[in-house]
């Protein structure tokens, strides 16, 4: 009987992604007890986000195809309902307007765009398959602009790049015109100037920063310093589980959060973040293979954008933490501590999971 409810309960999980992804989340529990100075109740509060977010995926892989297709432009549309009401009603936090306080819960709407965004363009791109034309990549990129821009403006820069990002890989898998990239590159390079003027105080800080960290090392650069002396303090072998120095004295701010990859790379030095790489690597591997062998072109888009997002995640949080790209705010996935950002990779994993056991046979 057990083995029968197992048996119901995983028919529609990948059992290549449902183990990586599990020893992800484990070794994430395990940094976390030492980035929080061994908090039984942190790791305990991230064991319920963990439990929350698998009951997602779940529910997200148990989806058939056709019906993930129907939510796509509802799911938009919401969305951008809830970043309109965070700007009229949202809740201010550090000087940030980005969440919505429903009494019973805080949510943060642009975690949702993050799916949203490449399930509506995979929607359209889909709709428009057999006569797309450029006109269609412009009302796309439309699509993509929309919701980037109402959350710029709360501000949160990381998760509107991000949302761009998803985006840009739907166009691009979609097949936009290497010409037109190129353009738009050159475009973008030219308006560098005008985008610096737009860009708030905090934000400029975060880029000159970047240039040179040891221009304000107790303040804006301190974030990068410690984070940089924590990773190379760590060697080839590391210091060992619970011995990291940096975190443990309090050194390193946001170590369980955006930081915790510098507690990681202190702890288990070089190898031990090679061994993180290649979990990574892995999982976005698999997701691409799903995307390779969809059956539809909405299922082929949607996979690709959350793979190419997940990679994304894992590629701008090692490099904000490894001092080469500005701090934006990016969690390390399934790894860092926080419940959000958990619930939306989870829900993009169950996504891939869906696109992989609904496949249809197509007739020949």
């Amino acid at each position: 009987m057990i083995n029968r409810i197992l048996a119901y309960l995983g028919r529609h999980l990948d059992r290549q992604l449902m183990i990586l992804v599990s020893i992800l989340l484990v070794m994430g529990l395990l940094i976390l007890f030492s980035a929080s100075g061994a908090s039984v109740e942190r790791v305990a509060a991230q064991a319920g986000n963990i439990g929350v977010a698998l009951a997602i995926m779940w529910l997200a892989a148990n989806i058939p195809l056709h019906h993930l297709a129907s939510v796509a432009l509802p799911l938009y549309i919401v969305g951008l309902v809830l970043l309109v009401a965070v700007e009229l009603v949202g809740l201010e936090v550090n000087g940030a307007q980005r969440w919505l306080d429903l009494g019973f819960a805080r949510v943060q709407p642009s975690e949702l765009m993050k799916i949203a965004v490449p399930m509506m363009l995979a929607w359209y791109f889909d709709r428009y398959e057999a006569v797309l034309r450029f006109s269609n990549f412009i009302v796309a990129t439309i699509l993509v602009v929309i919701p980037v821009l109402l959350i710029a403006s709360q501000p949160d820069l990381g998760t509107s790049l991000l949302v761009a990002v998803a985006g840009f890989y739907v166009l691009f898998l979609a097949g936009l015109s290497m010409r037109l990239l190129i353009g738009t590159g050159v475009v973008g390079i030219a308006a560098l100037p005008f985008l610096w003027s737009a860009m708030h105080d905090y934000q400029r800080q975060r880029v000159m920063t970047l240039l040179d960290p040891m221009q304000d090392p107790l303040g804006a650069g301190y974030h990068t310093i410690q984070s940089t002396i924590a990773m190379g303090s760590g060697g080839v072998l590391g210091k060992g589980w619970l011995n990291g120095t940096q975190s443990h004295l309090e050194f390193l701010p946001e170590r369980s959060t955006d930081f915790i990859f510098a507690v990681f790379g202190e702890e288990f030095g070089l190898l031990g973040n090679l061994v993180l790489i290649l979990l990574f690597m892995l999982v976005i591997g698999r997701g691409l293979i799903i995307a390779a062998n969809a059956p539809t072109l909405f299922a082929r888009l949607l996979a690709g954008g959350v793979s190419l997002t997940f990679f994304t995640y894992v590629f701008v949080n090692m490099g904000m933490v490894g001092g080469l790209l500005p701090v934006v705010g990016v969690p390390l996935p399934l790894i860092s501590y926080g419940g959000t950002s958990l619930v939306t990779l989870l829900f993009g994993i169950g996504l891939l999971m869906s696109i992989r056991t609904h496949r249809r046979l197509v007739p020949t």
